[in-house]
């Protein structure tokens, strides 16, 4: 509730349910008796939705304000558009509304579902609330209508459920709607073509439900995959019910295997697209580290390993696939920098594996994140190299490391150190301060994104190899490299675009 004018009248925003008038609430019922203005939305043909459900509660006596929208699905011509029409419509209903209230009168505005849910009501909300008494009555949404009328959950336990404008562009409505659990899309009409290209191309169109004037008259249940988009109204939605007690089928003659990244730490580092595959996968496989950055979900098995097997775990994948599963191989980062990607890709090439389909689908680098936590030292050409001797010999190492600094590239440093390896940074500093200042700038990045995370810079020539362990990644400056502290105290790195003529 606000309030600003005490001999003023009330403003209530009455949700009356999504069409049924069975279903107005016990509260809404009172507001309209109570008032003596009722308002109401209409497009220009006249008729209301929202009063021909409350038309049993309108007496004779009440004060009835049609707001008829200047433009609904046609064009304008006028000079601020379709944008420029409605906000003079808005400001102009609202100065009626306000007439009224000025006058002492209660008014109630009607809306469809829940006043401030993608209802009109909400524009006469901001331009009035805060200078009159003000009670929103909250109604049942067309989201909870459809699920009620479809007779299946919507969304449980830790699922997310996801509502969606049909407005949205289709790229957006697709990526959307691969990671997610649950969804609804509303405004359906004229987007449901896109809405439905969306969910194909999201893998999600045999889930979706369609539901057509939930509770009301006409009301049409079907499998959205049906639909015929001619006959789609706007007061119709797009429902993916709930995963859990879904049964995932196990009988298809040929699975497939996606190698996904999940970036360095937990679920703010995964993509859309990843988000999507993780949730469509029968298995997970992978180092149980990152499996455990993964959320649950009802029905998946998890194959966890240790990070040692990385050949043994890549056909293990393939295997389920040729029985029909799909596989979902997790991988730090990006599963084809320094990870799970070769592997898979490798046994994949073995002729019993010539029929499994694989996918590998990017994420966010160790590299890529610290040198965004640092400023940008990655800002022109840039080499990486694994300091790690355990798949290839030192000397090639130390060959890479003399040649990636002699041609002046900044370096981005995977696997760094461990228990067992404790000598190869500071033999590394010493390769590369041949070639670079002791002053180059180093950009010491631990746990990025995770709950440890600490990033640091520090002058080459001080490099302090008791500080770098394997969650660590070194990005070492070229000779253009600058570190700048700001007046905030914050210091940055980043390396020119422009290199200088020789």
């Amino acid at each position: 509730m606000s309030g600003k004018q005490s001999t003023a009248g009330r403003l209530y925003g009455v949700g009356l349910g999504p069409g049924d008038p069975s279903l107005m609430t016990v509260r809404a019922v009172e507001v309209i008796a109570e008032a003596d203005v009722i308002a109401y939305h209409s497009a220009r043909h006249g008729r209301s939705i929202a009063r021909s459900i409350a038309a049993k509660h309108i007496r004779a006596d009440h004060i009835e304000e049609r707001l008829v929208y200047p433009v609904t699905t046609e064009t304008t011509d006028h000079p601020g558009g379709y944008k420029g029409a409605m906000e003079e419509f808005y400001a102009e209903a609202s100065a009626r509304l306000a007439a009224h209230l000025d006058a002492g009168r209660t008014v109630a505005v009607l809306a469809e579902g829940d006043p401030l849910f993608y209802g009109s009501y909400m524009h006469m909300h901001k331009r009035l609330a805060d200078r009159y008494d003000t009670e929103v009555i909250p109604g049942v949404t067309s989201v909870s209508a459809a699920a009620a009328r479809l007779g299946t959950p919507l969304a449980e336990g830790e699922e997310v459920l996801t509502i969606l404008p049909g407005t949205l562009p289709e790229e957006e409505l697709t990526a959307r709607l691969a990671s997610t659990d649950a969804a609804v899309v509303m405004k359906l009409g004229r987007t449901f073509a896109k809405v439905r290209s969306a969910l194909e191309g999201s893998g999600r169109l045999g889930d979706a439900r369609y539901v057509e004037r939930a509770t009301m008259a006409g009301e049409r249940l079907a499998e959205l995959a049906d639909v015929d988009a001619e006959s789609v109204p706007y007061f119709s939605v797009a429902v993916l019910p709930s995963q859990v007690d879904t049964e995932r089928p196990q009988a298809r003659e040929r699975g497939e295997v996606v190698v996904v990244g999940t970036g360095p730490a937990g679920p703010l580092w995964l993509t859309p697209e990843t988000r999507g595959a993780l949730a469509a996968a029968d298995d997970l496989v992978g180092y149980t580290t990152y499996l455990d950055r993964v959320p649950r979900r009802p029905g998946q098995v998890r194959h966890g390993s240790d990070n040692r097997v990385e050949s043994e775990r890549a056909e293990f994948a393939l295997d389920l696939a040729r029985r029909g599963r799909r596989v979902a191989v997790v991988s730090g980062g990006d599963p084809g920098v320094f990870a799970m990607a070769t592997a898979v890709l490798e046994a994949a090439s073995h002729e019993e594996y010539a029929d499994v389909p694989v996918r590998v689908l990017p994420g966010v680098t160790a590299a890529n994140a610290a040198a965004a936590r640092a400023g940008a030292p990655l800002g022109h050409d840039y080499a990486t190299i694994s300091l790690s001797d355990r798949l290839k010999p030192w000397e090639v190492i130390a060959e890479r490391l003399h040649a990636a600094a002699s041609a002046d590239l900044v370096l981005a440093l995977y696997n760094p150190g461990s228990r067992s390896r404790t000598w190869q940074v500071g033999k590394a500093r010493e390769l590369l301060l041949e070639h670079r200042a002791p002053d180059t700038p180093v950009v010491v990045a631990r746990d990025v994104g995770g709950t440890g995370e600490r990033v640091r810079i520090v002058r080459l020539a001080d490099l302090d190899p008791a500080e770098v362990d394997m969650r660590t990644i070194l990005l070492v400056g070229s000779s253009q490299t600058r570190a700048v502290r700001r007046g905030d105290g914050e210091e940055f790195v980043w390396t020119p675009r422009r290199y200088p003529e020789a």
